[in-house]
């Protein structure tokens, strides 16, 4: 089934200077359902432009003395979404043309017929529509992937973002350093985005995980019967990202034996298929991104010095969590929200209490290990505040995890032995069942603690 609308009602204007082909316009399309408003000149087209939305705009290429051609970029300054069709008479298609080259969308001829405008409508709707599903797309997006709002308070952090939206602009090479699960990956995908090669193929080739014997084949693709298994040809993913942007995730882990082809590609971005004599030719951008000390690989002889400098035109460094403490309050509260909304759950926030523990932890694992642990504790939690007990043992301050025997009062060890029967249960009838209280208790018992 067509996912489409077959019948969208737009807001339509209609700008002739022919008082019958404003009427026979309006009648035509307000039968069908949308909204019209229809103008003589080029000067209230663009006043009704500035007073109200409008998606489509039918414009007479001759408004009495003036051009129709010189509307249609004044009208898509106003409206940039503005979709323009344009009327001409059959001696005046090359203008037409030119008016396509201005931004027009599409022209109907003069003399038309009602199925004439139909069809025009229906072509730009069906556009519109499509755009707008292209917007809502990029908006999931960005609620998949939580770490592309890359707000934050850090220098160090917001240096390596004023540095990468520089340089996306350019073609240079580009190489991203930082821990596992800093957000390499997303920062190179946000690059392609700013870059002009926006509109072209990203691909991400992760090298510590494919086998080395398969790693060419897959960044250099192969032919039919170029080894065992081969029974088809592989353009391979250089090929694939042709225009667009290639990254090479972990790069230090690339087979020594591999690096003078990826080298000579770099270079001369020449390449040969795996059991191709055909030299080939593409235009992609690389990135590179490495949680290794590559100068200590290349002393270690166990990667290409050469290739290191050609990788190190512009480097970035990302600063690990633990160098981003203040980010990590407004980070998780930003997952949470977003795990909340993929749980169908409301969370009013953190207690200070696990604010304070998510802050002084040191995160070994950089954001991947705060977006890990918020998406437990949203599942875990019964209430709509996340607390200390709905987060890892590990960690917490050593001073936050009482043990018996520890030399703490004991309504500490009653409140923490309650948080975590309450974050391990159901519901509060389970809860209680499992301390050996009434709800009663239980319920007074939370008030006291705060929970």
């Amino acid at each position: 089934m067509n996912e489409l609308s077959e019948n969208p009602s737009l807001h339509i204007l209609v700008v002739d200077d022919e008082v019958n082909i404003r009427k026979t316009l309006s009648v035509c399309l307000e039968t069908e359902g949308h909204r019209v408003v229809a103008v003589s000149n080029a000067s209230d087209a663009i006043t009704e432009a500035a007073r109200r939305s409008f998606e489509v705009a039918f414009v007479d290429l001759r408004l009495g003395t003036a051009s129709g051609l010189d509307l249609i970029p004044k009208l898509l300054a106003i409206t940039p979404w503005l979709k323009i069709i344009v009327i001409t008479a059959y001696a005046s298609i090359d203008t037409a043309v030119e008016a396509m080259h201005r931004g027009a969308t599409d022209y109907i001829p003069k003399p038309f017929t009602p199925s004439q405008v139909k069809l025009a409508v229906q072509k730009v709707a069906e556009v519109c529509q499509l755009e707008q599903k292209v917007a809502s797309l990029k908006e999931d997006l960005k609620r998949v992937n939580p770490e592309i709002d890359f707000a934050t308070n850090s220098p160090a952090m917001q240096h390596a973002l004023s540095l990468a939206r520089q340089v996306a602009l350019s073609d240079a090479t580009i190489l991203l350093r930082g821990e596992s699960g800093t957000g390499k990956t997303v920062l190179a995908r946000m690059i392609h985005v700013w870059s002009k090669r926006a509109n072209k193929p990203f691909g991400n080739v992760s090298c510590p995980s494919i086998p080395a014997e398969l790693l060419e084949s897959e960044l250099f693709g192969h032919v039919r019967g170029s080894f065992t298994g081969a029974v088809y040809d592989s353009p391979g993913r250089i090929a694939a990202c042709e225009g667009g942007t290639l990254l090479l995730d972990e790069i230090g882990d690339m087979p020594l034996s591999l690096q003078p082809k990826l080298l000579r590609f770099m270079q001369d971005h020449e390449y040969e298929r795996l059991g191709d004599r055909m030299t080939c030719k593409a235009d992609v951008r690389v990135i590179a991104a490495t949680n290794i000390d590559l100068e200590k690989a290349v002393r270690d002889g166990r990667f290409r010095e050469d290739l290191f400098y050609r990788l190190n035109v512009i480097q970035i460094q990302i600063p690990s969590l633990r160098e981003r403490q203040d980010d990590v309050a407004p980070l998780a509260k930003r997952l949470l929200q977003f795990f909340g909304r993929a749980n169908h759950r409301h969370f009013l926030g953190f207690t200070e209490e696990a604010l304070q523990a998510l802050k002084s932890y040191t995160w070994p694992g950089n954001i991947r290990e705060l977006r890990n642990i918020v998406e437990r504790a949203v599942i875990i939690c019964p209430s709509d505040r996340i607390g200390i007990e709905h987060l890892p043992e590990n960690i917490l301050p050593r001073e936050a995890i009482p043990q018996i025997g520890d030399l703490v009062n004991l309504e500490k060890i009653e409140e923490l032995h309650i948080r975590r029967v309450l974050a391990a249960t159901k519901s509060l009838q389970e809860a209680a069942d499992v301390l050996g209280i009434d709800q009663a208790t239980l319920w007074r018992r939370r008030k006291q603690y705060g929970i």
